[in-house]
Parts: C-alpha cells; structure tokens; sequence
C-alpha cells in the first residue's frame, strides 16, 4: 500500500527580513559632540521660512576679555567636522577655560583655594588617562598621545589664571599661585621622549613669567622677601625659567637694603 505524502505545515511564520539601520549604534565623541553644536533643524513645511537670523552672542566678558570665541569655535566645528589639530584643539580648551573664568572670576581669584583644586583636578586627569594595563612603558608615545589634550589643559589653565591675576593686579596672589602652580608642573609625569615633555617646559615658562611680571610691579616687604626668595631657590632645582624671577627679587631685597639703611 503506497504511502500518502502530506504537506507539512509551517508551526512559526519567519517575519519578512527588516531594512538595515543605517545609522551606527556606536558614534565617536566627535560625532556626539557635533551633533550636541549642531544648529537646530529647519521648520518644515511649504511656507516654512527659514530663520537666518542669529541671536546675539552671550556677552561672559570679565573685563572685556571674552568676546565670543566659545560661539567662533563651534561655528568652525559646524564648518569642518574632521578631527581637530593640535593648535585648534588648543583653541577650544583655552575658550572653555574662559568660560570658567568668566562665570565668578572675583570669587575665584580671591580664594587660591579654587585655583588650586583646578590644577589638582588636571593634573588627575593626566594621570587618569594613562593606561597602566599594558605590558610596556607608561610613558612611550602611545600613553603621551592620551595624556596630551589633558596636558594641554593644565598649561592653558596655568596660563590663563595668571593673567586673570595680573589684570586684576593682585601680584601676591600671582606669586603664590606661580609657586603652587610650580609644584603642581613638577608632578607631571616625565615621558621617555624628551620631546615630548615641552609642554611641561613650557608651564614652567609661563610661570616664571607672570612672576617676573608681578615683581616688576610690587615690592614685597623683608620678611615675605626673604620666603619668596627661599621658595623660589627651591623651585629652581625643577628649572631654570625661575632664575630671572631670583635674581629681580634679589635687586628689590637689595635697593630695599640700602633705602634703609639712608634713612637711618
């Protein structure tokens, strides 16, 4: 007897394939943050009209300092969305750093307290960008790659806060934010290439600067004279960029000498 073939019948239906996502579910932080700069959309509609118009910039001036180079910045990033060079990367950390300035800059300069917590919380970010898994030095060129745009932040905030000080005149406050600023550089890590330790050069040179610029202006007393000059002989076994600051206060200690001993 022929056996009967009966169609067997499909228990689970298999849905129609579904269209690709076009879209990457993973985006890098350049894509994150052009789209958070991005414009906002255009109405849409047939009698839509665009607005062309663009509001005007926020004024976070302290002093006249800041004149919209945040807004300049992310029109630039709007304009080329390929990855930013290290002179625009440099840019926009120091315009980022001027808003910070900008928001309280009187409540932040009288109290080192703050500025001194700035430079702690970069100087973490510098070593926390390290990656202490592999097998090699943590200070090759691959781990320096990763610290720059942090160390970068640690130059631009020395720098920036400096002349914050000396606009505001407060010259004992630029000694003493140069010397805890000092401390602060000579932790930074030593990198394998020299090259590449430049940026920490260049923080003790910017340092030693807006001292020498303060001195120029005021004649601490004997007794801060002879602490500063103390301070500063010590700081000089990190660099030479202090020498010039020595040997000014060394001629203020000097003229404040003789000045005294005239009038006696």
């Amino acid at each position: 007897m022929a056996a009967v073939c009966q169609p067997r019948r499909a228990l689970v239906e298999i849905p129609a394939p579904q269209p690709k996502i076009a879209a990457r579910m993973r985006r890098s932080y350049q894509e994150i943050l052009s789209a958070r700069l991005a414009p906002s959309p255009l109405p849409r509609g047939r009698n839509a009209v665009p607005n062309t118009k663009r509001g005007p910039p926020l004024d976070l001036s302290s002093g006249g300092v800041w004149s919209g180079r945040v807004e300049q910045q992310c029109e630039k990033m709007d304009e080329h969305p390929a990855p930013l060079s290290k002179q625009q990367l440099v840019q926009l950390i120091r315009s980022l750093i001027l808003v910070e300035q900008s928001q309280e800059p009187r409540i932040l300069t009288s109290d080192l307290k703050h500025l001194q917590e700035d430079l702690q919380l970069k100087k973490a970010n510098v070593f926390r960008s390290i990656p202490y898994s592999r097998l090699g030095s943590n200070r090759d060129a691959h781990c320096y790659r990763k610290a720059y745009p942090h160390l970068v932040a640690f130059k631009v905030s020395c720098q920036e806060w400096g002349h914050v000080l000396l606009r505001n005149k407060e010259w004992e406050s630029v000694l003493e934010h140069t010397l805890m600023a000092w401390r602060y550089t000579s932790e930074l890590p030593q990198w394998d290439t020299a090259n590449h330790n430049a940026l920490r050069q260049q923080c003790y040179d910017i340092l030693a600067a807006n001292s020498l610029a303060a001195l120029q202006q005021h004649q601490p007393g004997p007794d801060r004279g002879r602490e500063l000059l103390r301070r500063l002989t010590l700081a000089q076994s990190h660099s030479q960029s202090i020498v010039p600051c020595i040997e000014a206060l060394q001629r203020i200690m000097g003229c404040a000498a003789l000045f005294s001993m005239d009038t006696k």
